[in-house]
Order: C-alpha cells, then sequence, then structure tokens
C-alpha cells in the first residue's frame, strides 16, 4: 500500500491523522489499497509474537488495529473493541493455549463472527502459534478448528518458518480483484 508512498504510518499517525483518513491516502494518489485492514485478537501472553507480527505488518501497509497502541488512556476496553472489529475488514486472531482459554478473545471472535452473519463474508483469519485449538474443548475454538483453514506460525521463532507463514498471510490480506481489475468489496 505504501511503496512509493514518501510519508510513514507512524508519521501521519502521530500527526493525529484519523486512521480513516490514513487507510484511504494512497487511493487519493491513484495507488489502490492493497491489502485489508485488520484488528489483531490475542492474547497479551502472546505479545511478543504479536509485536513482531503487528511491526511486519505496519512496515508492509498492513492497516491494523493494536491495542498497546491504538487504545487512548482512559477509553472504554469494550466499546473501542467492538468500535475496531467492526470498521476493520478482517479479524486477525492468533490461536494459542492462553488465547483459547481467554474471555476477551472469545468475545471479540463472538462479535466477529456476528458480523460475518450479518454481512454474509469472511471477516474471521485465524492463525496459531501451537496446537491448542486443535485439541480444545471450547465451543468457540473448536468450531474454528472444524470450518476454517489455520494459518501456522506454529514455529515463528524460526526465521525461516516465520517468513513463510507471514509472506502466506499477506497474499491472504490482499483483497481479491474483480473481473475489472478492482479490489472486491471491503
Amino acid at each position: 500500500m505504501m511503496k512509493s508512498w514518501p510519508l510513514p504510518v507512524a508519521f501521519l499517525r502521530g500527526c493525529g491523522l484519523p486512521e480513516t483518513l490514513i487507510e484511504y491516502f494512497p487511493s487519493m494518489f491513484n495507488q489502490p489499497i492493497e491489502f485489508y485492514s485488520c484488528f489483531i485478537s490475542y492474547s497479551t501472553h502472546d505479545d511478543e509474537f504479536v509485536q513482531r507480527l503487528y511491526a511486519d505488518l505496519q512496515v508492509k501497509g498492513v492497516r491494523c488495529w493494536f491495542a498497546p497502541e491504538d487504545l487512548k488512556i482512559g477509553d472504554r476496553f469494550r466499546q473501542r473493541i467492538d468500535d475496531a472489529i467492526r470498521l476493520h475488514d478482517k479479524l486477525l486472531i492468533v490461536l494459542s493455549e492462553n488465547s483459547v482459554r481467554s474471555a476477551w478473545v472469545r468475545e471479540e471472535v463472538e462479535s466477529c463472527l456476528e458480523r460475518e452473519q450479518r454481512e454474509n463474508r469472511t471477516v474471521l483469519f485465524p492463525i496459531r502459534l501451537d496446537d491448542a485449538v486443535m485439541a480444545t474443548t471450547e465451543a468457540w475454538a473448536a468450531s474454528i478448528r472444524r470450518q476454517r483453514h489455520i494459518g501456522d506460525f506454529h514455529n515463528w521463532k524460526g526465521h525461516d518458518s516465520y517468513q513463510e507463514g507471514f509472506k502466506r498471510l499477506l497474499r491472504d490480506l490482499k483483497p481479491e480483484k474483480t473481473k475489472d481489475g478492482a479490489s472486491g468489496s471491503r
């Protein structure tokens, strides 16, 4: 998205520009929006991985809502999270032993699944760090296991394995092109 864009996203945010304006800036200069925007759902116990993923997505121009960066002091958690899930194209869920047990993550996924029902389109993008989702009895996570392809970041600490998973994630975060070459509906 920002390949030939001269200003880094971090700079634009620092200037106080609204997220929606930053997201659509490239299209104002005849640059197509290259990636879906994402809300990242995860357990804080997986912060090391998520910090790395978030930084790499930002470098590649993927717009992400990430609580440590986007929550403001005094924000009401539930309201801001619900708003962010509604405003972003995809919910990228990081599945792990920690997130499968998290009530917050469960609520975020349930909100996302309700949105999928309303909009009749795929919003949930699951990736996993371990095998917890493959063995859990948590109904919401078992449902994801049965119904979705889950991206594999099992060996994320290994450079090549992480890069392979990240490359595939980037590919899949690109909107599908329509017959006329435009990006699909958002």
